[in-house]
């Protein structure tokens, strides 16, 4: 795959389906931005065929609930280029607090960072050797909740770094700080892991 936009932003409302696209997100799909006025017929016309039903019931129960979505899939660019990405999303709320849209990013799972890239960042973020375990932490959590790999959160949490302009440091040591208010996981998922913990050791090679 050719260099190009790894990650990219959008607006999607609710009561008039109108999608907001960043320029990154238009040319991932091949466009150049404003040339055309992306809808969820569009969008869903550029999704892989083995992902576009997954998508589609994503997008309509965002809609009927007025809740923000996450999904990793697949899309064909107008060039027939396949593109793996993550979408990641929260809610918009008007000044009553309620829900009216979703806003979120794109980030491009199959594209690779070259090494001069990462040496810029190293020595853009020295803090980060110090700061190496609560990234590594976070990134783990990025790797179990989203199936992605230590790559793949790494550049998540760099984009969301350089997105928001907060150091990556701090933005790691913040997401495992809020970590304890998210909802407890379900007991079946403790009990597996239990029995994972338990018997891990039975399946290790010697």
């Amino acid at each position: 795959m050719g260099a190009g936009p790894r990650t990219g932003g959008f607006r999607f409302w609710f009561a008039t389906r109108r999608w907001d696209w960043s320029p990154e997100v238009y040319r991932m799909h091949g466009y150049v931005p404003g040339e055309i006025e992306p809808t969820t017929d569009l969008l869903l016309a550029h999704k892989h065929p083995d992902d576009r039903a997954q998508v589609a019931e994503i997008i309509a129960r965002s809609i009927a609930a007025g809740e923000p979505f996450s999904s990793r899939h697949r899309f064909i660019d107008t060039r027939g280029v396949e593109h793996q990405v993550m979408v990641v999303a929260d809610r918009i709320l008007d000044d009553d607090g309620r829900a009216v849209g979703t806003t979120g990013f794109y980030i491009e799972l199959s594209s690779v960072i070259a090494d001069a890239e990462q040496h810029a960042l190293e020595a853009r973020l020295p803090e980060m050797v110090d700061a190496r375990a609560a990234i590594e932490q976070a990134k783990g959590v990025l790797m179990r909740v989203y199936g992605i790999d230590a790559k793949q959160a790494f550049d998540l949490l760099k984009w969301r770094s350089q997105e928001t302009n907060v150091k990556l440091r701090a933005l790691a040591e913040q997401l495992l700080a809020e970590l304890d208010e998210m909802p407890p996981a379900p007991s079946t998922i403790r009990t597996s892991f239990d029995h994972l913990l338990l018997t891990v050791h039975e399946r290790i090679l010697h």
